[in-house]
């Protein structure tokens, strides 16, 4: 995917299984399908959502594609260090899937949509390939929805220069939002959306080091080469601004609050 905005390093590889480890709770303790159902993941990535969704579902069929082979080799390699056997990993693209129509009971989709120019052809594109009364399941975040403590000028400076290099790349960090008349516009039924806040202080060691310094900031400072290449920010404001949000996630006064959203919707 020439627009994901976060790259495919490895410092980023390990960012989404850090993201994916911190927030599986939050976002997936009410997803599990049942034995013998098939299940399409559409945008595994890495497999950083994979395994979780592997490890709730042990019964179901689960097929997981993606668009890089570099990102499906990371991911086959995950799955097998874990020991999961209910997984099948296919290259292949959203807009263009391989697979005939009504072919799955299920269909999952995290962190996907962001990243792409078309979301509602993408949803269209798997409404295609799931049954009649089976289920998609969303999740996107919101970067609008971020607040934090101590707030600086160079700090939401920083924080913005993320959301305007992935726009500048055809996606949309504020989809979280859409989540609902996405799957609305894509003929989907029985839409259910509900936001997922995360919220971190001291009080919340483990939530803090996981999502604020292993997730947040590693995905800030992920643009850094873009924004300043885009004229978005100087040097030193963009220095400035990650050192401010470093102290969001430091004790004893440092607190951050996110909100991703997750719709569950009907063919």
């Amino acid at each position: 995917m020439e627009n994901y905005v976060h790259g495919y390093s490895e410092r980023e590889s390990q960012r989404l299984a850090d993201q994916a480890n911190t927030l599986a709770e939050l976002l997936h303790y009410d997803t599990a399908y049942p034995a013998g159902s098939t299940v399409l993941e559409a945008g595994c990535g890495v497999g950083a959502q994979t395994v979780i969704l592997a490890k709730n579902s042990p019964g179901a069929r689960i097929t997981s594609v993606d668009v890089s082979r570099a990102s499906l080799a990371q991911a086959e390699d995950l799955i097998r260090r874990a020991k999961i056997t209910n997984v099948a990993f296919l290259e292949a693209d959203i807009f263009n899937l391989p697979f005939a129509e009504e072919s799955f009971d299920h269909v999952f989709v995290c962190f996907v949509l962001e990243h792409l120019e078309q979301p509602v052809a993408a949803l269209a594109a798997l409404r295609r390939v799931l049954k009649t009364g089976g289920t998609i399941t969303v999740i996107e975040g919101d970067h609008g929805s971020c607040y934090f403590h101590p707030e600086t000028d160079e700090a939401l400076q920083a924080w913005r220069c993320l959301i305007k290099v992935q726009a500048h790349l055809k996606g949309n960090s504020l989809v979280g939002r859409q989540v609902y008349p996405l799957l609305k516009q894509a003929s989907f039924r029985e839409i259910s959306v509900s936001p997922r806040m995360v919220y971190c202080d001291a009080s919340r060691p483990e939530l803090t080091d996981g999502f604020v310094k292993k997730t947040i900031i590693p995905m800030v400072e992920g643009v850094k080469k873009q924004a300043l290449a885009l004229g978005l920010i100087d040097k030193s404001t963009w220095e400035k601004g990650i050192r401010d949000l470093h102290r969001t996630g430091t004790p004893p006064e440092g607190t951050f609050c996110y909100t991703f959203f997750k719709g569950v919707a009907y063919k």
